[in-house]
Parts: C-alpha cells; structure tokens; sequence
C-alpha cells in the first residue's frame, strides 16, 4: 500500500473539486439528449458483521447524495451472495450511473463490477478493495494502519497491566475480506517482532467466516478451551469480533482482566471500553469516508474523472487503483468523549442506563 497518506483537509480540497466540477447540472446532458441522467447504486454488505453499515455508512451516503440532489438508490445485500449479485443487475438495469460496492467476496465483486463496466456503469470499490476487480476507484481507510492501531493497543494495555511474557489470541476478521488480510499485516508487523523475541507467545490465531459474531464467540471458546484458559490479550478484529470474546470472558470471570482490542468504535464497544471489558478500539471516520465517496461518486455518475493523489495495489489484478485512504485514530478510555464530540455516535447511545455513570467519570457530558 502506498504511503503518503491523505489527510482530511486533502480530502476537504479533493471534495471541493469534485463538487465544483459537478455542481452545474445544467451542462450535464450537452452531449445530447441520449446522455443518462446521473444515478448512483451503493450496495452495502450486511447488517449483521457491524453496526456502520446501516447505522453509519447508508446515513452519511444518504445525507451527501440528497444534499447534492441527485438520484441514488442504497441497498443491503445481508450477507447473502445470490442478493447481491441480483440487486446490482436490478441497479444496473435501472439506469444507474455508479455503482459504488463494499463486496462479500471477490468473486461475487469482481463479476458485479465487470458487468458494470460492460454495460458503460462507472464503479468505486468502498472501503474494501475488490481483489482482481475492475473498480476505476477505491475509497476507504489505511487498513494495514488500522491493524497497527490495534497492535501496539493491545501491547499498551498488557503494558499498562503489568503482565510478563503473556499469551496471545487472534480473532481475525473474515478470509474472504481483503481488509481482514491488511489489519492482520498491520497487527502482525507490531506483534511478531515480540513473537521472535519470545517476549509474547501466540497461542490462536483463527479467521472468523463472514466476521459473524456467533461463530466467533464459538470459536473464542474453543481458543480458551484449547490453551486451559492462558489467554492474557485478545486481538480481536473489530468490536463485534470483541464483544464475542468479551462474553466468554465474563463467563469464565476473566472479563477486565485480559485486554481485548476492536474496531470501529461502535455504541458497544466504546461501552465495553468504559466498564474496562474492552482495551481499545480503532475509530474511522466514517462520515469523512462517505463525503469523499460520495462525492466521487458524483462525479463518475456524471461522467467526470478525478485525480486522488493516491493508489493501492491490486496484486490480483496487477494494477495500481487511484484511492482516497483516510487516517484512523485509536480510542482509549481516556478518548471515548472524542468519537462522540465528533458526532460519530451519540451520548444517548453510549451513556445509557449503568453507563451513565461510567460516562460522567470519563468526562463525557
């Protein structure tokens, strides 16, 4: 992955352009009256894997596209490879322009792409690359970045513990996600090192299918099982994956006793930070990725093509893909007040019931 990251006033600027470029609609159609009117297709994965996707992503795509007024239409594939495929032949037969996709899989995102692009569709792979695809753009988060976030997080809270030579599990994220592959590359180059060195010890290291949060409470117990319960830290991928673990901990009584990592900063996690269940968590902006996505998505509906300043290599496809990567930042106990400040999430969400109390001690009002 290239560095040289954007930050987010680069982003601001890129936006900027885009939106300058596109915001007179009424050149749009001088190339004849033949020309489609601009309409954008998001398929969005799954309900089930985190809260973002409907929570977050469709809120923040839905309030660009509507603010620029523009035709769109967002849909959820749950999950479920058949729907997907379906409701991108439903987009695409019903005039879309763009087509802006975060995969299941490769396969499933390489043949929606291909198919777009023969049928002259403007496509942007979002927040995960499609390996082997044909997406004219990339919009998403430095993953190997966020995956570093989370390792020297969980080497801080064993730290800040005082533990020695502890064991470690991994709860990746699933083997058909390309950006599961980046935050374990991220995780691993903190990790390892201290694997080498014999200063920490991995004792599991399982991928969990499709990042379903029911097998990875399964598969966490197993973990557990296996190694007699000598588990001091869990790298666990996203905060769904976490809160798995979590759950089994408090069943075995190890819960705030062995640092758990996440992703995502979800209403969850972050409460799993505050009651100390949970170590850290990796916060993306999520509504910083969806202004640049949709505002290049804009302009591909359009028929317009943007410089980004950036690629990400696609090793499959043996290409570079011009990208937009934004920076995460982890959240600690100390900065839970952060995301929210942000509008990320709301105090209502975090600080309910029990948590309130959790909320003031953390200086979150």
């Amino acid at each position: 992955m290239r560095k040289g990251f954007l930050t987010f006033a680069t982003v601001g600027l890129l936006a900027t352009g885009s939106m300058a470029a596109c915001g007179d609609d009424s050149g749009s159609n001088e190339a004849g009256s033949d020309a489609k009117k601009p309409k954008i297709g998001v398929i969005l994965p799954d309900s089930k894997s985190s809260a973002r996707w409907e929570g977050a992503d469709r809120k923040f795509l839905e309030e660009a596209f509507k603010a620029a007024d523009v035709d769109y239409d967002i849909q959820n594939a749950q999950g479920d490879k058949n729907a997907f495929q379906t409701i991108a032949d439903q987009m695409i037969t019903g005039g879309v322009t763009a087509l802006m996709i975060v995969n299941l899989d490769d396969g499933t995102g390489k043949a929606v792409l291909d198919k777009a692009k023969s049928q002259g569709v403007g496509t942007i792979d979002y927040d995960r690359l499609t390996l082997g695809g044909s997406a004219q753009y990339y919009v998403s988060f430095d993953n190997e970045a966020v995956g570093k976030l989370q390792g020297e997080g969980l080497a801080k809270c064993l730290t800040d513990k005082g533990v020695q030579n502890p064991s470690i599990a991994y709860l990746n994220g699933s083997p058909t996600d390309n950006n599961a592959t980046l935050f374990k590359n991220g995780y691993d180059s903190v990790l390892k090192p201290k694997f080498d060195a014999k200063e920490y010890t991995l004792v599991a290291d399982d991928a969990v299918p499709a990042w379903d949060n029911a097998q990875a409470a399964t598969i966490f117990e197993q973990q557990l099982t296996k190694t007699g319960g000598k588990i001091d830290g869990v790298l666990a991928a996203n905060d769904g994956l976490g809160n798995a673990a979590i759950s089994v901990l408090k069943k075995n009584k190890l819960n705030g006793k062995v640092p758990v990592t996440g992703q995502d900063a979800t209403p969850q996690g972050l409460q799993n930070i505050l009651a100390g269940d949970q170590c850290m968590t990796v916060y993306k902006a999520i509504k910083e990725e969806a202004k640049a996505a949709s505002e290049l998505a804009i302009a591909v509906a359009k028929g317009e093509k943007k410089e980004t300043g950036q690629t990400v290599r696609d090793p499959k496809g043996n290409r570079d893909v011009p990208s937009v990567l934004l920076t995460p930042k982890a959240i600690y106990k100390e900065n839970v007040s952060e995301v929210i400040a942000d509008g990320f999430v709301t105090k209502d969400e975090v600080c309910t019931g029990a948590y309130a109390k959790l909320c003031a001690d953390a200086g979150i009002s």
